[in-house]
């Protein structure tokens, strides 16, 4: 499957119905599980000012929550279009409207046209592309202070549940698929940008990784 085609079964796995339920969700109760730990973890690093590019932003929780904290501007680069218009609304009725620019499309092949920022976040987005390489490279060498991800944990355990969540899938025919890439080879691949792990932590089957650029 190219990533292409990937990202227009994202454009149908994360509909209108889906985003209006996260953002339901986030207005109700604020950021949770894993993405408050990465939150937490950036803004413990500092993001008074900072750009940000936040790719696969979802309903913009992460954008929202560090310009609230402080953080100059953001942009925001996701496959589904349902998504970036719920967080487009987000952003006007936060009143920050003209702080964050949308891009829609694969981050990959838009690739040139992805600006640089000094925070780069991934949340839970590297689950959803089948060329992680590919992926975490852009991220990476976009990142000019730190890098955020949560993805998959490479347990066992959690491999055998994306097996069974892309049976489920099959058999829904949707062609969209969930990837568990070993932790591993997404490590090699950001270090190979220059950036060294500066937190590690695990949450059942999620694990939040903040890399930093030049952090020893």
């Amino acid at each position: 499957m190219s990533c292409c085609h990937h990202c227009r079964d994202a454009e149908n796995m994360f509909d209108r119905r889906d985003a209006a339920r996260q953002l339901e969700r986030y207005r109700r109760r604020g950021p949770e599980g894993t993405t408050r730990i990465l939150l937490d973890a950036l803004r413990e690093a500092g993001v008074a000012g900072a750009s940000l590019l936040d790719i696969g932003g979802g309903v913009g929780v992460i954008h929202h929550e560090l310009l609230r904290a402080g953080a100059a501007g953001a942009v925001d680069v996701d496959a589904s279009s349902a998504y970036i218009a719920a967080a487009r609304g987000e952003s006007e009725r936060q009143g920050r409207a003209g702080q964050v620019s949308y891009l829609h499309g694969d981050v990959v092949a838009m690739a040139d046209g992805i600006p640089q920022a000094e925070i780069v976040t991934l949340d839970r987005v590297v689950c959803c592309y089948p060329d992680m390489p590919a992926l975490i490279g852009v991220a990476a060498t976009r990142a000019t202070r730190l890098l955020g991800l949560v993805y998959p944990r490479d347990d066992w355990w959690v491999r055998a549940g994306v097996r069974v969540l892309n049976a489920g899938l099959s058999l829904q025919r949707t062609a969209f698929r969930v990837f568990c890439h070993p932790t591993a080879e997404v490590d090699a691949a950001v270090r190979r940008a220059g950036l060294s792990r500066r937190l590690q932590r695990a949450s059942g089957p999620w694990q939040v990784v903040v890399y930093e650029r030049g952090h020893s």
